[in-house]
């Protein structure tokens, strides 16, 4: 079987949950968070994943995805990759995109970047070493992040530039699948946030 990437995105913040560019600040997470955390353990944990007993496990070293991590029941299991923390959003961090618009009007962030922080370039490079990871053996493999890095990585699973991340939104404590059909690569689920409701 072709391996897959699950990928879990942390828990809500008091900085996710304002709409602020939440990158390399080590925000914890809301108690809302930390339910949305236990219930995605809890599905991971039933049919048909079962606890996922033989992937690899992986997490941002960033306390909101190493928390949600433990709290879904993966820290045991879990080794911390620098690979995964997020964007680093440089002179942008701690702001909403209405603030950053403010002086900046036309500033769309998947196609300018940040001024003093990582560049798309960088970023896509991280995901495409995520991608050769998960893709290095037959087995499945389970990743803590955020959202921007794993919007990222599922632009770079399906072979297209960084900037499709636009195109794929991704809400607080979410499961999404990367798969395959016909042989290539695919989203098998997204978003999917079935278990907070």
């Amino acid at each position: 079987m072709a391996p897959r990437i699950l990928l879990a995105r942390h828990g809500q913040t008091e900085w996710s949950l304002s709409g602020k560019h939440t990158g390399r600040t080590d925000i914890p997470l809301l108690e809302e968070g930390r339910r949305g955390a236990k219930l995605l353990g809890e599905r991971l944990h039933r049919s048909p994943w079962n606890g996922l007993p033989d992937v690899e496990v992986r997490t941002s070293p960033l306390v909101r995805a190493k928390e949600t991590c433990e709290l879904a029941g993966f820290g045991d299991r879990a080794q911390d990759w620098d690979v995964l923390m997020e964007v680093d959003y440089g002179a942008y961090e701690g702001l909403t995109p209405a603030e950053i618009k403010a002086g900046r009007p036309d500033w769309f962030i998947w196609r300018d970047g940040v001024p003093e922080g990582e560049t798309l370039a960088e970023v896509a490079a991280r995901a495409d070493e995520v991608v050769a990871w998960a893709r290095s053996a037959d087995r499945d493999v389970l990743v803590f992040a955020h959202g921007h890095i794993l919007r990222s990585l599922g632009a770079r699973w399906l072979g297209l530039d960084v900037s499709f991340a636009a195109r794929i939104r991704l809400e607080p404590t979410s499961l999404s699948v990367l798969g395959w059909a016909y042989g290539e690569p695919a989203i098998e689920r997204w978003n999917d946030t079935g278990h907070l409701g």
